[in-house]
């Protein structure tokens, strides 16, 4: 059995801050991730995809953050249990938690903090009856490296952030972009959606809206994708990749199962410290809920800076806390 401070469920950028926030309390980390490297969502869904809203970074590859933050936290030597997905959570005679994973593994700590992003994901299909039958032979769900598109025709369909995003940076690597959807207005960010324009305008990406694919087609590999438009028979738009983007579809898994207060599918918390109806459990990052939440890394890492000082008191009640600042507390696990 793992023992430590706090048990970090979710290696995603907030978990990760959070070791090195814990590290300043002389407080040890271990980490739990059903995914089998850490960087949660940054590594797993578009490490090749650059971050804008990072303090002191104009601009950040996701991939790179992570880099930065495991590089970060190397001095409080955290421990790591990846590939296991946080499945069984119990209360031990000594007033800590043991958590057993998908795979047995089981962690002791009298802190848990919830870092699990969204949960448990799946990206949401569109409703084509072959399109099982073209998976990782054309069709993408999530992007990992864009140059797999590079000097291919690629068909996105979207309307969100993602689809935006995506059609503007595979602007300056695919062939072809055509980026379809079934409206004329996007609910992506304006400036984002501002930049498909002007791409439309010069020619480099292909807008078709009013319109959806509703079919695929192709032998060993996907070669036409079926749009449906309007004022328009159908026809066959021939590409050698579609990437429907059309989010993710969030589930809690066994976290949902703990006891923990849950409102549309996220645990609800106290802004204080971002703990949750069970002492000694927190909630930080995209997976809590409360009045003004924004689902932001910059948030998260706020969150897990104002979690660890209450955990050291929940974990060490008659101790006085002397917070400093990282400028005076040294370098080399800030002694």
């Amino acid at each position: 059995m793992v023992e430590t401070d706090i048990l970090i469920i979710g290696a995603g950028p907030v978990g990760l801050f959070t070791v090195f926030e814990a590290g300043l309390l002389k407080m040890r980390c271990h980490l739990v991730d059903s995914l089998g490297q850490a960087g949660g969502q940054l590594n797993e869904i578009y490490p090749k995809k650059p971050i804008y809203d990072i303090p002191g970074y104009p601009s950040i590859l996701a991939g790179n953050l992570t880099e930065n933050l495991l590089k970060q936290i190397e001095p409080f030597k955290p421990g790591f249990t990846l590939g296991e997905r946080a499945e069984k959570l119990e209360k031990t005679e000594d007033n800590k938690f043991k958590l057993t994973t998908s795979k047995g593994t089981t962690i002791c700590a009298p802190v848990v903090a919830i870092a699990g992003g969204l949960g448990c994901f799946e990206p949401r299909k569109p409703p084509i009856a072959n399109i099982d039958q073209y998976e990782d032979c054309g069709i993408d769900y999530i992007i990992k490296d864009p140059e797999i598109y590079r000097g291919k025709k690629v068909v996105v369909a979207g309307g969100g952030d993602s689809a935006l995003d995506w059609s503007i940076i595979l602007a300056d690597i695919a062939d072809e972009v055509a980026l379809v959807h079934r409206r004329t207005s996007f609910r992506g960010a304006l400036d984002s959606v501002e930049k498909v324009m002007h791409l439309a305008n010069q020619g480099k990406i292909k807008l078709i809206t009013n319109a959806q694919v509703t079919g695929l087609a192709g032998e060993e590999h996907l070669t036409s994708v079926i749009i449906e438009e309007d004022g328009k028979e159908n026809y066959h738009y021939h590409t050698d990749h579609f990437i429907p983007l059309f989010g993710l579809a969030p589930k809690l898994g066994p976290i949902g199962e703990w006891g923990l207060e849950i409102e549309d599918n996220a645990i609800v918390v106290n802004t204080f410290d971002y703990s949750t109806n069970i002492p000694g459990i927190y909630a930080i990052g995209d997976i809590n809920t409360y009045p003004g939440k924004l689902k932001l890394i910059l948030c998260g890492f706020h969150e897990g800076t104002l979690m660890v000082q209450s955990a050291f008191k929940h974990i060490y009640p008659d101790q006085k806390l002397s917070f400093k600042y990282t400028t005076v507390a040294g370098v080399n696990g800030f002694e």
